[in-house]
């Protein structure tokens, strides 16, 4: 059974040397002053200089050039539209037969100007396609991670729902209607893109509204970006633990742009 490890332990030994020699922490300077021009083995590459060895080639490049540079760091990332601040805490690689798997944890993660404590996240079917631009494509990811429910109701804030929330004294979450004259403690939980509230407690004109009365209400999220599925969200004091999946995924990347953001340690795009 196949385990993570070092990009480094694995690859052959043209790509070790070529990723060493590219992101060798004594050349960077160097670059930054007088590289111009893609003047390395890396101008081949994306000029289409195909070969058997050039997907391992391409992973030790990417993998070796971004740990030597944002390893417990803050990486900035622009992915398929969406702006990425966190620290990169774990990026690990392997092969799996025709195709590669990673896995990446960062944490202090700001999404789209989100808070998220941390996320963890596995592609699977990972291909890299030569070209200029390079192609990338993941068969699947698999996303772990926790917000804080403060955070979660500040964004369920800006949408436009009928309530307004708070955290409750309990820990529980208070809404408001915007109209009627309605409040109630309420928890929620999503399985497998199901949203179920439980209503602890309601009042209306204040007084109180027997639990016999109380529905259950759900909702269906069947509209979410790039046909994202939540597996499972669930509030555990202060935190939200969420896991989501998303089906195959294609973005495409400019060498030249990957290779200046990790010398200079600058934001790095996918498209």
């Amino acid at each position: 059974m196949a385990t993570y490890f070092d990009p480094t332990s694995w690859s052959p030994l043209r790509a070790i040397d070529l990723g060493k020699r590219l992101f060798d922490r004594s050349l960077l300077d160097q670059w930054v002053s007088f590289t111009t021009t893609w003047v390395d083995p890396v101008a081949d590459l994306g000029s289409g200089a195909v070969t058997a060895l050039l997907p391992d080639v391409l992973m030790t490049v990417l993998s070796e050039g971004i740990l030597s540079r944002f390893d417990s760091r803050k990486v900035i990332a622009t992915l398929l539209g969406h702006k990425l601040h966190a620290t990169l805490d774990v990026l690990e690689v392997r092969r799996r037969g025709a195709h590669f798997q990673t896995k990446t944890v960062l944490s202090g993660m700001c999404w789209d100007d989100h808070p998220i404590e941390s996320v963890s996240v596995i592609a699977h079917g990972v291909r890299l396609i030569p070209g200029v631009p390079t192609k990338l494509r993941t068969q699947q990811l698999d996303l772990d991670g926790t917000v804080t429910t403060e955070a979660l109701v500040g964004w369920l804030n800006t949408q436009p729902l009928d309530w307004t929330l708070q955290i409750d004294g309990s820990g529980l979450i208070k809404a408001k209607h915007r109209r009627r004259l309605i409040s109630a403690l309420v928890d929620a939980r999503v399985r497998d893109n199901r949203l179920t509230v439980d209503i602890r407690r309601a009042n209306w004109l204040g007084i109180r509204v027997p639990r016999s009365m109380l529905p259950t209400p759900a909702a269906e999220f069947n509209d979410l970006p790039n046909q994202a599925r939540i597996v499972d969200a669930t509030r555990e004091g202060e935190l939200v633990r969420f896991r989501v999946e998303l089906p195959e995924i294609t973005g495409s990347f400019d060498l030249a742009q990957i290779r200046s953001a990790i010398v200079a340690g600058t934001t790095l795009i996918v498209c």
